[in-house]
């Protein structure tokens, strides 16, 4: 048997008959040392408050270029790779509401659908609800960016399941102040319709350079739109005390 790692999770190929069995929360229970490790770095360099969160699975926790790319925005990884949408939302007050961030961008639902998953699109979208009211209900003027959930050639037999998800989180944001869905995974499709293979590593899964460099020039827009240095001096400006009353 040969084992394959993906983010945190266990894939096992079972050799001769192909068949793969697929465990995405195996480590569900191993979050906690990765989480506490984030307090720690916050002790030593601690972040601004009014940053930009990106939160979520492995798309975001291997987004090492995630910080230069997202310049002149100030923004923090806390993506924990292998994480489902159920632990993003049980640590999301310690990972987002404790920075008081102007915004958070979320990546999760890969995992929950992954082959050998018990989750549904429906729960996938009720996790979705569930991170919005939550964050909300403590910071209701930061806004929530979820990001569509991506095809990809490793998954490719469950991306009918996350389409139909994308589509529920979709709906459900149209209907909420200060959240907005932002498609990454339209784009990735060529003319053909196909997937370019040069948008994955070679397990097919997590993203390469080129696909994060698609993916910022279709996030980076939309945050500077409202988040940009100008945006926020006027901001500032409007917000500050008039000393001449």
């Amino acid at each position: 048997m040969r084992k394959f790692f993906i983010g945190m999770g266990i894939c096992a190929l079972l050799l001769g008959i192909g068949a793969r069995i697929c465990v995405p929360n195996a480590f569900a229970q191993g979050w906690e040392p990765a989480i506490r490790d984030f307090e720690e770095q916050d002790k030593v360099h601690p972040p601004q408050p009014g940053s930009i969160v990106f939160a979520g699975s492995s798309s975001i926790r291997f987004w090492d270029t995630l910080i230069s790319d997202m310049k002149p925005l100030d923004v923090i990884n806390r993506g924990f790779g292998g994480s489902e949408f159920s632990d993003l939302d049980q640590y999301a007050n310690r990972i987002v509401v404790a920075y008081h961030p102007r915004a958070v961008v979320i990546y999760e639902g890969d995992n929950d659908l992954a082959e050998g998953s018990s989750k549904t699109p429906e729960m996938v979208a009720a996790d979705f609800r569930k991170f919005v009211q939550s964050v909300h209900a403590a910071l209701p003027a930061t806004w929530i960016y979820i990001l569509a959930i991506k095809p990809s050639k490793l998954r490719w037999n469950e991306w009918p399941q996350m389409k139909a998800a994308n589509k529920m989180m979709q709906d459900y944001a149209a209907t909420q102040e200060r959240v907005q869905y932002i498609d990454v995974a339209t784009p990735m499709f060529d003319a053909n319709g196909n997937l370019p293979r040069d948008l994955f590593k070679s397990d097919g899964l997590h993203p390469t350079p080129k696909l994060y460099a698609m993916w910022t020039s279709i996030i980076k827009p939309i945050l500077l739109q409202r988040f940009g240095p100008t945006k926020m001096a006027l901001h500032a400006f409007h917000e500050a005390p008039n000393l001449g009353s």
